[in-house]
């Protein structure tokens, strides 16, 4: 009985240790008012079909006082941002890259291993320039996601986040996207979809730590 007793104790002892060092982990440190952010994207992050100002980008400064730099450009593949990229870090010098691409590639049918290469190209270049980098998931085209307001990213997004040791945000797109009242066609948000995005990936930054 006291033998049982004694390792019943010790097993909580080693829990509580385990517990502690879990809490005791370091929180990223939040990134202050006028942080320039690059928002690298397609015609998912430009203001397409909604008026300047009401793109997601914009809004995403506005709740973080960051200067958000929209850098999203419609019909864009992953290759066209990654050949972008290295001129617009020169010219905004970033502390931060959200890179919301691969849905072009998914629709034109272009070749998975070919959207992770530059999707982790674009990670790299921004952790190279001395920026954080967040990867943000676009959902997979699928009849019968758009039939049942059902979308979810394709699994590559998690593993690029993963072997790039970089956050990823990966609903956020697909729930807008998956209500049709939050769009403004079939492939994209209207000003009500684009302002619950810039919610949406706030609240993730928050998370993270990056926001607060």
């Amino acid at each position: 009985m006291n033998k049982a007793f004694s390792l019943a104790r010790l097993l909580l002892s080693l829990l509580a240790l385990l517990l502690a060092t879990a809490c005791s982990e370091p929180k990223l440190d939040a990134l202050p008012s006028g942080t320039r952010v690059l928002a690298l994207g397609d015609s998912l992050t430009a203001p397409h079909g909604v008026q300047p100002g009401e793109d997601w980008p914009t809004l995403l400064g506005q709740k973080t006082g960051w200067s958000v730099i929209n850098a999203g450009i419609s019909g864009n593949t992953s290759a066209q941002a990654l050949d972008r990229l290295p001129a617009l870090l020169e010219q905004h010098d970033p502390q931060l890259v959200l890179v919301t691409l691969g849905g072009n590639d998914m629709l034109r049918r272009q070749a998975q291993g070919q959207t992770v290469a530059n999707l982790g190209r674009m990670l790299d270049l921004a952790k190279a320039q001395g920026a954080k980098a967040v990867l943000l998931a676009t959902p997979k085209p699928s009849l019968a996601g758009a039939v049942f307001n059902n979308l979810s990213p394709p699994d590559f997004y998690a593993e690029v986040a993963k072997d790039r040791k970089v956050p990823l945000i990966a609903d956020a797109l697909p729930e807008v996207l998956s209500d049709t009242n939050l769009k403004g066609d079939q492939l994209h948000p209207n000003a009500a979809g684009h302002a619950l995005l810039a919610t949406k990936i706030f609240e993730a930054l928050k998370e993270i730590g990056y926001a607060k």
